[in-house]
């Protein structure tokens, strides 16, 4: 799939969370409900750390064109010093390892520690990176070109910073979830792991598949291309994604949104 299409599943999946847990006594405080759509759409967008030409290497500037570098070279070590024999040959690391739920637990259970173990900046850091990559996605019409870059950042800072706050009052949802003493923030790896996987489903509906199983080997391979039967997949960018994915997110996601917050 493309950058938009990742975010709008993301933010999709999150609302689609706040309708069940609305259903089993759970529900979200609104803060937590609109943050939590945001970081999913944003990290939705991070599995494609291993591709040079995706949204995430544009949004940070140098810093993330290098990121994107450093992880493609580790994905490819790792691809090649784990392959099986029914592995086939690759020249880069994209779809290997930041497309599979290793990856996404880690950088899930590593950003809850970061909320858990870090202070306010911690969070704010959190919030930012993912709003950044949430508007590069959602709104990728308007972000293109280098003179939109700080306008991007500015925004996600500003909108960081006022999330944070309206979150750290009582009852707005610090605390959501994870109610015990020094467990504030705690959910925030929640849709971090979300965003991770709903990428790879997506990208496992398009031709190439996504070894989302890794390590587990499936017969001769270990970097198994999950997906459903061939001729249901679908190119990225295709008509499918566009016309009929798309839009499918939205209502899905306005619904679920809906349902969170008991309106239907």
């Amino acid at each position: 799939m493309m950058g938009p299409a990742h975010s709008l599943s993301g933010a999709a999946a999150w609302l689609g969370v706040g309708a069940a847990a609305a259903a089993t006594g759970h529900g979200m405080p609104w803060p937590v409900l609109l943050t939590g759509a945001l970081i999913c759409a944003g990290a939705a967008l991070a599995p494609d750390l291993d591709h040079k030409a995706a949204t995430i290497s544009r949004a940070f500037g140098p810093l993330s064109r290098w990121l994107c570098e450093i992880i493609d070279k580790l994905s490819y070590a790792i691809y090649k010093g784990t392959k099986k024999p029914g592995d086939p040959r690759r020249s880069g690391g994209h779809r290997t390892l930041t497309h599979t739920w290793v990856w996404a637990a880690l950088i899930g259970g590593g950003t809850s520690a970061l909320a858990l173990e870090g202070d306010r900046w911690a969070v704010l850091a959190i919030l930012f990176v993912h709003l950044v990559l949430a508007i590069e996605g959602l709104l990728w019409r308007a972000t293109r070109g280098a003179s939109a870059d700080v306008l991007v950042w500015l925004l996600a800072a500003t909108s960081s910073w006022i999330l944070a706050g309206v979150l750290g009052k009582p009852g707005h949802g610090s605390n959501w979830l994870f109610t015990a003493p020094g467990q504030e923030y705690l959910w925030l790896g929640l849709p971090v792991v979300l965003g991770a996987l709903v990428h790879d489903i997506g990208d496992a509906l398009t031709v190439s598949g996504c070894p989302i199983l890794w390590p587990i080997p499936v017969g001769r391979k270990r970097w198994y291309p999950l997906g459903p039967p061939k001729f249901m997949r679908f190119r990225a960018g295709s008509w499918v994604e566009l016309k009929v994915l798309m839009p499918a997110f939205m209502v899905l996601g306005g619904v679920g949104g809906a349902a969170a917050l008991n309106v239907i």
